[in-house]
């Protein structure tokens, strides 16, 4: 990412309402490719600022994590005031992105509808827990708990941990990558149509979806995953094995591939073995066959092994460390951290030949460009001053 390209998405107006995780994660990747992503904070800011340590001055990493390229406004929509200033801000606006509580918007006055009849090219994508409507419609959605609701716990850990939640906030990530998704796919009908629209995208749905290949195997025969640990349900060998240094994975796919890693590590013998011959004899004798390949590779460093793999063309890689990965030679190769004053993060993996992503701007401090982003809406000093002593727009967190 260097800082003077033009992205993808420059000339795209974002406001942009969203607190936490998915919604910003989703700007992030338009404001890295160019849009022009204004963040608009409640008087009290977006509460993730208060989520660490650890911090860099009042702001938790989590929130420098998803929030560069960006300017932010401090404005108070419970406010009527607040509200006419969003109006003037969705004018020249190509998408509003939120994640109120459903409903919150229409009490406000400014629902979908009143939206759409107002600034008709606006794209408005709104991320929640469950939706509007249904038995759980408006209830507030959190990582965790849809994990626990979709089948994601029950299907995560080993008979000996028993069921385990993802370590990462996959579903909020995931969600933040389906709004991207449908916000490009509502731009993009908008230059055959002229017209914007309202999409959503949902905890809930979001994790349903990605719970591949456990659906899939539900619908087919009609059994809920078992905790197999870090082994594969359709796959075998697909799990972690100890070396005489450290872990490494091992993934396979096919029947030619397990030949060939057979015959790599010098047990060919084991790929005409009966048991092993197939991958749905591998699944029915997955003990044995892991007794076996244990064997082997307990012999091995696991670095050199690695390597060694990789160059034949099997999947295998050593298990490594946060610290270990982000500071691994590929990675400084492909310039996957990118730094910028005391701001380090990583790269945009979107790379695109022209529009390359870039490091513009760190993660804004609260309510930074309040007046900067006013004036550029023709308010003028009197006026922003005004707002500023009504409460209507704030530069200071309210605690």
């Amino acid at each position: 990412m260097t800082e003077t390209n033009s992205g993808a998405m420059t000339g795209l107006r974002v406001i942009d309402l969203t607190r936490v995780l998915g919604g910003p994660y989703c700007t992030q990747i338009l404001a890295d490719h160019g849009a022009n992503v204004i963040k608009v904070e409640p008087p009290a800011g977006d509460e993730v600022r208060d989520w660490g340590p650890p911090f860099h001055g009042e702001d938790a990493a989590y929130f420098v994590g998803i929030n560069r390229n960006k300017r932010s406004i401090g404005l108070d929509l419970a406010s009527e005031g607040g509200r006419a200033v969003l109006m003037k801000l969705l004018g020249s606006a190509d998408v509003l992105i939120e994640n109120f509580k459903p409903g919150t918007l229409d009490k406000w006055g400014i629902g979908n509808d009143v939206l759409r009849a107002k600034f008709p090219r606006l794209v408005h994508c709104r991320i929640s827990g469950f939706g509007a409507d249904g038995p759980r419609g408006g209830n507030p959605g959190y990582d965790a708990i849809i994990q626990a609701m979709t089948g994601m716990i029950m299907a995560t850990g080993s008979p000996q941990s028993g069921p385990t939640r993802i370590g990462v906030p996959v579903v909020d990530i995931t969600t933040g990558l389906y709004a991207a998704i449908g916000i490009l796919m509502a731009l993009s009908e908008r230059q055959r149509s002229g017209q914007g629209q309202f999409l959503e995208t949902t905890l809930f749905e979001t994790g349903l979806s990605v719970m591949h290949p456990h659906n899939a195997n539900y619908f087919m025969h009609g059994k809920p995953p078992a905790l197999t640990g870090n082994e594969h349900p359709n796959l075998v060998p697909y799990a972690i094995f100890p070396t005489r240094t450290d872990n490494i994975f091992i993934g396979v796919g096919n029947d030619g591939t397990f030949r060939k890693l057979a015959k790599e590590i010098g047990k060919g013998e084991l790929a005409s073995d009966p048991r092993f011959a197939r991958n749905r004899d591998r699944v029915a004798n997955r003990e044995a066959l892991r007794e076996e390949l244990a064997a082997v590779f307990s012999q091995y460093d696991a670095e050199p092994l690695c390597d060694r793999l990789l160059a034949a063309g099997l999947p295998a890689g050593p298990v490594q460390s946060i610290d270990q990965a982000l500071t691994s030679a590929h990675v400084a190769h492909r310039g996957d951290v990118i730094e910028k004053d005391w701001y380090k993060g990583v790269a945009s993996p979107i790379r695109m030949s022209r529009s390359k992503a870039s490091l513009r701007s760190l993660p804004p401090k609260f309510g930074q460009h309040t007046a900067e982003v006013l004036a550029e809406f023709g308010y003028s000093k009197p006026e922003i001053e005004g707002l500023l002593a009504n409460g209507v727009i704030s530069t200071q967190r309210r605690r």
